[in-house]
């Protein structure tokens, strides 16, 4: 073992010596091999693991109770938000009007440069 403890860079950190073979044989194939993902997923399942009913916190609740906690939720997060104050939402509101205005302008007058350029060149 390392003398860096906790370490990403070494596979056997956090590892308890000895633990690492026993972990290994537990998941080993009849060949040796280790199982893949799936093959490993699949096993879980059968044992009635992770894929099997939910139950608790993670079972399905019906149509009703999951509108009412997704309100609960909308509610909990609207009270998170910062709002502006007035005076605020005042020159906020003024800063993206004026931008607008500028650039309406700058379109109008890259149109009409284009209108004019067309007629000098196809009469």
């Amino acid at each position: 073992m390392t003398e860096t403890t906790g370490s990403t860079a070494t596979p056997e950190s956090g590892n308890p010596e000895g633990a690492e073979g026993a972990a290994d044989e537990a998941t080993s194939t009849e060949d040796g091999k280790k199982p893949s993902r799936r093959e490993r997923r699949r096993a879980n399942r059968a044992e009635g693991g992770e894929g099997g009913k939910k139950s608790g916190k993670r079972a399905k609740k019906g149509v009703f109770a999951r509108t009412a906690i997704f309100y609960r939720q909308i509610i909990a997060e609207l009270r998170k938000v910062v709002w502006p104050t007035r005076s605020q939402l005042i020159q906020y509101t003024t800063v993206v009007v004026t931008f607008v205005i500028v650039m309406m302008l700058v379109v109008a007058g890259l149109d009409w440069v284009f209108a004019k350029g067309a007629f000098w060149i196809f009469g």
